[in-house]
């Protein structure tokens, strides 16, 4: 995968409830999921925006802005506005419209 499919373009909720042996699993924001005390999440954005959205203190979502870019096949490289998290590879394992399933694998700077 040398660009991101179209189907990535979207929310993503964290479905923890399904995560594996360091392999991240998001649902559609549509997803039905079981009930939680909040859920995070990621959205790609086709101009380059990714937003990581983060369980906020009333368990409300909230949004971090930042970017991505492609790293390489298979791998999208995130960084933030104003460096208030640090950069993060992500490794697409699995993309259609029903499952997004990552690696977090750590970036230099």
């Amino acid at each position: 995968m040398t660009e991101l499919p179209d189907e990535i373009f979207r929310e993503w909720m964290h479905s923890f409830e399904e995560d594996t042996n360091g392999i991240t699993v998001y649902r559609p924001v549509e997803y039905e999921f079981p009930r939680a005390r909040g859920r995070g999440g990621i959205e790609f954005r086709p101009d380059g925006v990714f937003i990581d959205w983060e369980i906020g203190p009333t368990d409300a979502s909230r949004g971090i802005n930042g970017h991505w870019e492609m790293e390489g096949p298979g791998r999208v490289r995130v960084s933030f506005e104003g460096n208030v998290r640090p950069p993060r590879i992500l490794e697409i394992l699995q993309i259609n419209a029903e499952i997004l399933k990552v690696r977090q694998l750590p970036a230099s700077s």
